[in-house]
């Protein structure tokens, strides 16, 4: 019997506000972090996962973690692994932690991270990347792993089921279509709200030559920059979509005011145009700006918010989050919630690893959910990828496919040691010039 052994943290930071990469008009200067678990077995296998964040606040994700992890050592591995619903239940619901969220936040994601390196191992077990795993389980082993509390009365087991069933036909065919030709990606990466107009065409022009479905732009810090970034980025791209994002900047009146005012420039959709909390916002929202599409999901807490934002007919397009839920179980969940009322799921991949791990999802949702790509496609940013173990493919604007077994998560141990923070080489180098290191607080809305 092999015994959950070990399981380590390592809070990770990279200084990406020295060039302002993923600023927005929320997130000005954003550090993007990992707070990192290794799970080990005592007959050597590891479990890798992570929790990204912004970089301050790491290090609580990183102590929630630990206090996960407490619950398993010296467990049963192969009881866990083998049954990862009632693994993940034992932890989410864990009746001292819970209390915390309950089910949302810092503790709420770190159930996740040690969740899905739980994942990590059954996928390295059985030699398959996580969305191969996924889309090769059978209807009623994923029904199984899914925590249907709170969310019944818009998805029950039965209906859960009957998607699954549903997608079993001509599911080779596509898995073989993913292998061969991937799936659509759209990058965010010329639209940082810190980059100048310079930048902004050039790498708008750049991802238009690449083959990318559609570009996005941040938006929400001021309405005269936004309308010349847009017509900027409107020149340089031509009838390609352009999407833009808020980070939840405005309130349910300006969104609406704000969004027409750029509405000649075509917006494909107006993502987190308010607080992700704010449901009954989000769909007063989506009746103003039509037919803007309203698109949310990176900071959405849960599977109940996303039944609800479902639910009120709120958004036109769910950006599930890898890592803002509790783990891989959970975001099986949003999807199915999602094909139940027929809206694409288009995950966010900002951040740090986010690209390696959410193109898992998106890949098991064509291949044995919903089938289809049609207004779908996965967010794509270029940056740090060389720091894990299977760094995202792109190919002629697709995601290749993954074929490393586990769920992607597993960082090159050098990348880790040098930004372990504050003591690793690199943080050493950069001294205090980073955001992160800073000793005042920057306050949301100023540049």
């Amino acid at each position: 019997m092999s015994r959950i052994s070990s399981i380590t943290t390592h809070d990770v930071r990279f200084p990406t506000s020295l060039e302002l990469d993923g600023s927005d008009a929320v997130n000005v200067d954003p550090d993007y972090s990992a707070a990192y678990v290794i799970v080990r077995t005592d007959s050597g296998e590891e479990g890798h996962g992570f929790v990204f964040t912004c970089g301050r606040g790491n290090d609580i994700i990183v102590r929630a973690i630990e206090s996960y992890a407490s619950l398993l050592v010296g467990r049963d591995a192969d009881e866990l692994v083998n049954d990862l619903g009632e693994a993940s239940r034992r932890l989410v619901h864990d009746s001292q932690l819970r209390w915390l969220g309950p089910e949302k936040g810092v503790s709420h994601m770190a159930c996740g991270a040690v969740v899905s390196a739980l994942w990590d191992i059954r996928a390295r077990r059985e030699g398959k990347p996580l969305w191969l795993l996924l889309s090769t389980m059978t209807p009623e082993e994923l029904v199984d792993v899914v925590d249907f509390t709170h969310i019944s009365d818009a998805l029950t087991p039965a209906q859960a089921l009957d998607i699954l069933r549903a997608g079993e036909a001509g599911k080779a065919d596509r898995i073989a279509a993913l292998q061969a030709n991937g799936y659509p990606a759209y990058t965010t990466s010329p639209g940082w709200l810190g980059y100048s107009d310079e930048k902004l065409v050039r790498l708008s022009r750049e991802a238009a030559a690449e083959g990318f479905s559609m570009i996005k732009l941040k938006v929400g810090g001021s309405l005269a920059d936004d309308r010349r970034r847009l017509r900027l980025a409107r020149e340089a791209v031509g009838p390609l979509p352009i999407a833009i994002d808020a980070n939840q900047r405005w309130d349910v009146p300006d969104a609406i005011t704000w969004v027409n005012e750029l509405a000649e420039f075509n917006p494909y959709w107006i993502e987190e145009p308010t607080s992700t909390d704010d449901i009954l916002g989000h769909a007063t929202i989506r009746r103003g700006v039509t037919p803007v599409r309203v698109a949310t999901g990176e900071a959405v807490a849960n599977r109940i918010v996303f039944k609800q934002l479902l639910q009120a007919g709120a958004i036109d397009v769910l950006q599930l989050d890898s890592t803002r839920v509790a783990g891989v179980n959970e975001n099986i969940a949003n999807i199915l919630l999602a094909a139940r009322f027929g809206v694409p799921v288009c995950p966010h991949a900002g951040g740090v690893g986010l690209c390696e791990l959410v193109q898992h999802f998106s890949f098991f949702d064509y291949a044995a959910v919903t089938g289809t790509q049609e207004g779908r496609m996965i967010e794509y940013v270029d940056h740090l990828h060389e720091h894990f173990a299977e760094p995202v493919r792109i190919v002629g604007g697709r995601y290749a496919a993954p074929q490393r077994p586990g769920t992607g998560a597993e960082m090159l141990t050098a990348s880790r040691e040098r930004w372990e923070f504050p003591s690793g080489a690199g943080w050493l180098e950069v001294g205090g010039r980073a955001a992160v290191s800073a000793s005042q607080a920057t306050v949301v809305g100023q540049r």
